[in-house]
């Protein structure tokens, strides 16, 4: 994804501080590992409070069989939220979203590195460095016209756009942030937003999370959230996340929007790097169908509401626990973009071990989540582990052949070069018939690993994409 810091952090103070306790965060913790579990598994209804998914709108998809509810989310002190309908879809619904944040409110981001991009990221990224994300008023999304490859009149639609919120928010029109999704090469008009901020503005609201996250889909068949406490220095603090993305998802993000949001107090440097550390294991490791947006945004707002001391230091130790939540949040949203994937059948995790580094793990992984033959594989519930090995082998990193092995689930596959002498295909095609799959390939080189998710391909792929305009 393309890391475009806003502000670079500050450097760091010496490595047996901020370093270290960074590094630490990086590493797995048991909280850790029960978050990532409840983030890979399907949610049942008892574990926890969560709303009735909502009713997909007219002209909409069928929900994924993979879809999970979404959660219970309160408010989050110092933002409020809203949806309107600007029009930019034939059918009723609602394709705008606004937040507003307190005076003071902290932002950083990261964004696509697609070569095209579009004019709400540019915006974005200009306006975060130049401000060093210090004080973010507002947060105006549309669905519908990804404003994308629109040239100047684009930009001047997104600027139109932040200079009428910010005369209603009463701040600088580089303090709104603007993102925008849907059809690349349509010009924003943007009067269709400007004529409905009076009313958004009065529906404004601290519990609006569930209508935000539906506002902003496009071919999404659920609306996607997250939410977890943390303690800092003793005090409760709350973060709160919604994205939006089934297709067009790669590494480099996606045609994804996200937006975090919590009441902890943590400055814009720290908040950077932190958004640049854990994206990595979340939204850089998954992938629906190996083709990277021109839109991909992914927010972190703090407004400092909760009462907690306030953090200059994505280091400082007062942040484990906020750290480790955080990734949760971010790794749920993730593999909620991958159980959406456009007509997905398959939830698919991927674990390549024995690699020689960490970058020729990810990308042998990568290269095997966005075969599609091995994704027509899966969707065909055939354990075709020649199909893993042809990828493996494509992805051109350094594998030992007489060593690899794969694994379905706890099924060998093959090893040692071979068919598995235990190989049972009865066993295997039972496997197979399983909603969530695991893959597991061992390239004997190394002690590299990397964990991507993926997707099987399917018929329904083809027609939600050979219809997308029409």
């Amino acid at each position: 994804m393309t890391k475009t810091p806003a502000p670079k952090p500050a450097p760091a103070e010496k490595k047996s501080t901020a370093g270290k306790a960074l590094e630490a965060a990086a590493k797995p913790v048991e909280a850790l590992e029960r978050a990532i579990k409840r983030a890979t598994t399907k949610q049942k209804p008892e574990a926890a409070p969560k709303a009735e998914a909502p009713k997909p709108a007219k002209g909409a998809l069928p929900v994924s069989p993979l879809a999970v509810p979404f959660p219970k989310i309160p408010p989050i002190a110092g933002v409020q939220l809203a949806t309107g309908r600007a029009g930019f879809y034939k059918h009723e619904r609602e394709d705008l979203m606004v937040m507003r944040f307190v005076k003071g409110t902290s932002g950083a981001g990261v964004f696509t590195r697609h070569g095209v991009g579009s004019a709400p990221v540019d915006w974005c990224r200009k306006h975060l460095e130049m401000t060093k994300g210090a004080d973010v008023r507002a947060l105006v999304v549309n669905a519908g016209c990804a404003n994308s490859f629109t040239g100047k009149p684009g930009a001047d639609a997104v600027r139109r756009v932040a200079s009428a919120t910010a005369k209603r928010f009463d701040c600088r029109q580089r303090d709104v942030m603007v993102a925008s999704t849907g059809v690349i090469g349509v010009l924003l008009d943007d009067a269709k937003i400007v004529q409905r901020l009076p009313d958004v503005e009065a529906r404004l609201t601290d519990d609006g999370w569930a209508g935000a996250a539906q506002a902003i889909m496009t071919t999404d068949t659920f609306p996607k959230g997250a939410y977890a406490e943390a303690t800092i220095d003793g005090e409760k603090v709350r973060i709160a996340g919604i994205c939006k993305g089934s297709g067009m998802i790669a590494p480099d993000m996606a045609t994804m929007l996200a937006f975090v949001v919590t009441d902890a107090s943590i400055s814009s440097t720290a908040l950077q790097t932190l958004v640049n550390l854990y994206t990595r294991n979340t939204f850089n490791a998954v992938t629906v169908d190996g083709d990277r947006s021109t839109n991909d945004t992914l927010m972190l707002f703090a407004t400092g509401q909760s009462g907690a001391p306030n953090i200059t230091r994505a280091g400082d130790r007062r942040l484990a626990d906020f750290r480790v939540k955080l990734e949760s949040v971010l790794l749920d949203l993730a593999l909620q973009l991958v159980r959406d994937g456009e007509g997905a059948s398959k939830f698919v995790k991927v674990s390549v071990t024995g690699a020689a580094s960490s970058a020729s793990a990810r990308k042998i992984a990568r290269t095997i989540c966005e075969s599609p033959l091995v994704k027509t594989a899966f969707a065909g519930e055939d354990a075709n582990w020649g199909r893993i090995v042809m990828a493996v082998g494509r992805a051109d990193e350094p594998i030992d052949r007489d060593r690899i092995k794969v694994m379905f689930g706890p099924l060998v596959a093959a090893q040692d070069g071979l068919i598995s002498p235990t190989y049972d295909e009865d066993k295997m095609s039972a496997y197979m018939k399983n909603q969530e799959l695991e893959v597991s390939v061992d390239v004997g080189v190394g002690r590299a690993s990397a964990t991507m998710w993926t997707c099987d391909l399917t018929k329904q792929y083809v027609a939600i994409n050979g219809d997308y305009r029409s």
